[in-house]
């Protein structure tokens, strides 16, 4: 089964994060927040959203940044996705 996202929206699964500190603490599970760092999963067609031209800058494979608390969560075969709207998406991070 796979999720096809309508209009500006954008599926996105967060990128796992890391469990120890960068000077080697490990962290505990309950002290780990949520991350930010996402992958695009699904991104919808755009167009007339609103009376208003959508133009769709993200793509598939792309890593962004969301807020932190953005987006409507959904679990589908065991994984766990964000379906957010384009402008929720609030960088693109490249390598």
């Amino acid at each position: 089964m796979s999720i096809k996202p309508l209009a500006d929206r954008v599926v996105i699964r967060f990128v796992e994060a890391e469990e120890t500190t960068k000077s080697g603490i490990i962290l505990a599970a309950a002290a780990k927040e949520k991350p930010q760092v996402a992958e695009v999963v699904a991104v919808g067609p755009g167009g007339n959203v609103e009376g208003k031209d959508i133009v769709m800058y993200v793509q598939v494979g792309d890593k962004v940044l969301i807020n932190r608390y953005g987006g409507t969560e959904v679990k589908l075969d065991g994984i766990e996705y964000t379906i957010v709207r384009q402008n929720d998406i609030l960088a693109v991070v490249e390598d």
